[in-house]
Parts: C-alpha cells; structure tokens; sequence
C-alpha cells in the first residue's frame, strides 16, 4: 500500500473515530445458518471452540456453505497450540488447503469453483495421514503429508475456527485475502455439541434468502478506498474513470482532501435527477444530472469531473491527476466521516452489481475501510426488486 498524504491520514483518522466496536463476544451455536461477513476484524475467526483431543471420537467435520466470493477464509483447525495447523480457504473460487505440520508447509488448491451462489455440502475429514475434503458427497481434495518429527498420537486440545485463523497469517505457504461474503449452516464439528465463542467485533446479520453478485449497501456505512492504491492514469485524453453498474438510492461515491469535496447523490425530492455537488474552500456549486439507475460513469480530468458525459464541473485550481496519484478518499455508498450509527437518506441503499476504475473491477474486500454492515459480494434479490 502507498503512503497517504497528510490530508488523507487526517480524514481517515476522524472517520475511524466514529466507528464503534462491541466489547464483548458471545456464544452462539454451530449448527445454525451464520453470516460470515460483516465484522471489522480480518484475521481473527468470527467463532471458535476447542476440545481435549481424549473426547473426540471421529476427525470429521460437515457444513453448507454458499458465496459469491472468490477468495477468503472458511475453516481453520489446529494442535499443539498451533503447532499443527490447517486451514481451508477458496482462491479464485476454488477450494485451497494448507497444512502446516512440524518442518512441512502444504499448498494444494483443486476442485470445482464454489462461489456460484449456491449451497455446497462441505466434509471434511481425517484419514490416517491424509486429509480429504469432499464436495457435494464427491472427493475434491486429497492431500497427503509424513513428517518423522511428528507424533503418532495427539494429546491436549483441538483448537476449531470459522472464517479466519488462530496462528499468525506469515505462516502461511501461499497467503490470501481472508475476508469471506459467505453464510454457513447445519455444521457438524468433529462429534462437538458446546456453543462456539465469537469474534467481538461481530454483529449477527442473518442471510439473505435468495442473492445475486454484487455489493449491499443497506442505507449505512461505506466502503473507503485511497486512491494511490487503485488504477491510476493511461492517457490525460482518457482521464481516470469509475464506472458503476446497479440499482441505487442516496450517495453513490464521493471524493475527499484537503479543502476539496465531490459528491454524487440522489437527493429527497428528486425522483428523476442525480445532484452533483461540489465544495471547495472558495464557495460550491451543483448541476442536476438526469437520472440513469443503471449505469454511471464518472470520468475525472486534469481539471475537471464528468458525470456521464453530459455533466462537467471544472476547477484550474486543481489538479485531479496529481491528487488522484498522491492519494484522495474514494468513497463509495457516502462521506468519511457521516455519522453510521443509524440509517441515513444520504448513505447508499442498494446493490452496486460491479464497480470499475480504469476498466478493473474492484473489490471491496481491498477497501482501506470497509463498514461491518456492507457485503462485499451478494445481494438480496429483494432489495432489488424493491428498488426497480
């Protein structure tokens, strides 16, 4: 990641002050249906549980899981304090497994994709020196491993994890995003019945019934990215654009330094235009944009901002492309900053079904801050016939 100006650090820190955290965890069930997204929390596991190794009588694990998300972490399991580890993750959509035992590091990743949005009947298993993971009652991975510093029989704990990691991520063969957009159900750990202890920074969202692809804002929160970080500029002819595909009410994005604000919104009363807003330090200006619910492209210029084509806004005073590579907030669902402790007309409420800078979508698990309450990858089908 770049390094952010001053400006950028400053706007970042008072939007983070704003944020709110539980400060405690609680204890929830394995066998329910559990959303593994909205928490700030990376790498922690949203929920885990041990065992002494003595009452487990079978090395066997089974649960639904259904995502649109390419890449993130799923199931974690461990022994000796996290000197023997595993976990499994998906990595373009298909399932990764890796291994960490004495002086052996695994990788193996194989399989159908499974971020079709559908359900999959996950097993996985413990035979001998192999671990299998089936899919949908048929064998997808089989990874085998022998260590002679390893012991033939295991006493302590077995330590479980649901949507992250109990080690540290550098001992990881082949890292990855662990982020998950995904929901689980009817798990089946080991032969465990005790309630599972959850991340405290988690808040319990239930799962959408039925989902398409896309990013749900709900009407609260954002996602913040800086700019230095995205696709920067081609040619000065083309500008730098955003493209946006979807159905939206409220905020689309907005565009933040030093004395300098952008914002597109649909404002109340204006069922059949977009208003965008400019503010600078010397004064504000707006135009009204006519309203395309599916489809906007922004294209920014050295010194000016194009809406779709028809809407531009310039300013000598600046230089986009120079703030654009130094590092600006690019925000998309509000401002940095808005109050998110309830809904807001301002704030997005929609789904953005796919988000291109320079022609590159964008992944909102890549966001330099991304709120609990926002999916990265799924949205309701409801929601959007309610928006259509």
């Amino acid at each position: 990641m770049n390094h952010l100006n001053e400006a950028v650090i400053l706007l970042l820190g008072l939007y983070l002050i704003l944020l709110c955290r539980r400060v405690s965890g609680d204890q929830i069930s394995g066998k329910g249906v559990v959303n593994l997204a909205h928490r700030q929390s990376k790498w922690t596991p949203l929920m885990q549980t041990s065992a002494n190794l003595s009452d487990i009588t079978s090395i066997r694990s089974s649960f639904e899981f259904r995502t649109f998300d390419p890449e993130g972490a799923i199931f974690y399991g461990d022994t000796k304090e996290g000197q023997d580890w595993f976990v499994l993750s998906l990595r373009d959509g298909i399932p990764e497994m890796q291994i960490g035992k004495a002086d052996i590091l695994v990788s193996v990743k194989g399989g159908h994709k499974l971020n079709d949005g559908a359900w999959h009947l996950l097993e996985l298993r413990s035979e001998g020196k192999f671990v299998v993971l089936e899919v949908n009652n048929k064998e997808e991975l089989v990874v085998g491993l022998h260590s002679k510093l390893t012991e033939e029989e295991l006493t302590g704990k077995i330590r479980l994890a649901v949507g992250g990691m109990l080690v540290d991520k550098q001992k990881l063969f082949h890292p990855f995003q662990p982020e998950m957009d995904a929901c689980i159900r009817g798990g089946h750990w080991l032969n465990l019945s005790t309630p599972w202890d959850t991340d405290s920074t988690w808040e319990p969202r239930p799962c959408f019934s039925e989902i398409k692809r896309g990013s749900y804002f709900p009407g609260t929160g954002v996602a913040v990215f800086n700019t230095s970080d995205l696709p920067g500029l081609k040619t000065e002819e083309a500008g730098i654009t955003v493209e946006i595909f979807g159905s939206w009410t409220g905020t689309a994005l907005s565009l933040q330094s030093t004395g300098f604000q952008y914002i597109l919104e649909e404002l109340d009363g204006h069922k059949d235009v977009k208003e965008v807003q400019l503010g600078l330090k010397e004064g504000s200006e707006s135009v009204d944009l006519p309203r395309e619910p599916a489809t906007l492209t922004f294209t920014i210029l050295k010194h000016s901002l194009v809406v779709n084509s028809k809407s531009e806004l310039e300013t000598e005073s600046l230089d986009f492309f120079t703030m654009w590579k130094k590092g600006m907030l690019l925000t998309f669902g509000g401002m940095p900053g808005d109050s998110e402790a309830t809904k807001s007309t301002h704030h997005l409420r929609g789904c953005l079904e796919k988000i291109l800078v320079q022609g590159q979508v964008i992944d909102l698990d890549r966001a330099l801050y991304k709120h609990a309450a926002v999916s990265s990858h799924s949205c309701p089908t409801e929601a959007m016939n309610e928006l259509t």
